[in-house]
């Protein structure tokens, strides 16, 4: 692992310790950004890893499912909960207040915690 992997997937275990915070406290709307955030980080390590970089959160997630996800080095369900963290964190940060359920945003801490277990499982424990 390179030390740019290692510190996205710091910030990726970060950004899912601090959704759950703010579900705890009543802020599903912003803990599903933050589980979408820990996601991302973990979808950029791994194009880092392979000398690939993007400046959209659309390039990022294209590439993960096109050279991840549909080459099978990392299940499929993994692009789509990525893909699905997406929408929902759009509809969380710029949809209407309380957007997004408790279940929902408890959904995708869990997705983000199965992407940092993913993770770990490829490129090493951090």
């Amino acid at each position: 692992m390179i030390p740019e992997q290692f510190d996205l997937l710091l910030k990726a275990s970060q950004s899912v310790s601090a959704a759950k915070v703010l579900l705890e406290n009543n802020y599903p709307d912003y803990a599903a950004s933050r589980a979408y955030y820990g996601m991302f980080y973990i979808a950029q390590a791994f194009l880092i890893g392979e000398d690939m970089s993007f400046s959209s959160h659309a390039g990022v997630i294209s590439a993960f499912g096109r050279d991840f996800a549909r080459t099978g080095k990392v299940p499929i369900e993994f692009h789509r909960f990525l893909i699905d963290a997406q929408d929902l964190r759009n509809t969380g940060d710029y949809g209407q207040l309380n957007a997004i359920s408790r279940e929902q945003a408890n959904e995708q801490i869990i997705n983000a915690e199965k992407f940092i277990q993913l993770a770990e499982n490829v490129l090493g424990a951090f």
